[in-house]
């Protein structure tokens, strides 16, 4: 899938991309996360890589679609949200209904963010997480 070549995110703005519905193009997200913020740091870029990621994974594997990416950058932070049509199944922290040799990544992500959640709307759900910029 082709995504337009973004603009460096500066602060307080907010951006959408919708993940293909079949199949993760995950390599073409990641270029585009990490084009809008060429400017912060490169610890930062990678963590808000790796959670960008690891929600949009779940997106796939845990949950129907349309799923879509949100970034958002603020003074202090970057905004990730990922909303997936599965209002039933928020998800858990360690716990992976596919077996006891999964459910690390949200790990990985409470350990990378400052803060995460999930909010659960009618016809699905968002898992959010923000990264200190």
């Amino acid at each position: 899938m082709e995504m337009d070549t973004p603009e460096v995110l500066s602060a307080s703005v907010r951006t959408v991309h919708t993940l293909p519905q079949d199949r993760p193009d995950l390599v073409a997200m990641r270029k585009w996360v990490s084009t809008l913020l060429g400017d912060v740091s490169e610890d930062v870029r990678l963590d808000v890589l790796l959670v960008c990621t690891e929600l949009a994974s779940n997106a796939y594997e845990h949950a129907d679609g349309p799923r879509v990416l949100r970034v958002e950058r603020l003074t202090d932070l970057v905004r990730i949200e990922v909303d997936d049509g599965t209002p039933a199944e928020l998800p858990h922290l360690g716990a992976s209904r596919l077996g006891d040799s999964r459910g690390r990544g949200l790990m990985l992500v409470a350990q990378l963010s400052r803060c995460w959640g999930t909010r659960e709307m009618a016809h699905g759900k968002t898992v959010w997480a923000e990264i200190t910029a």
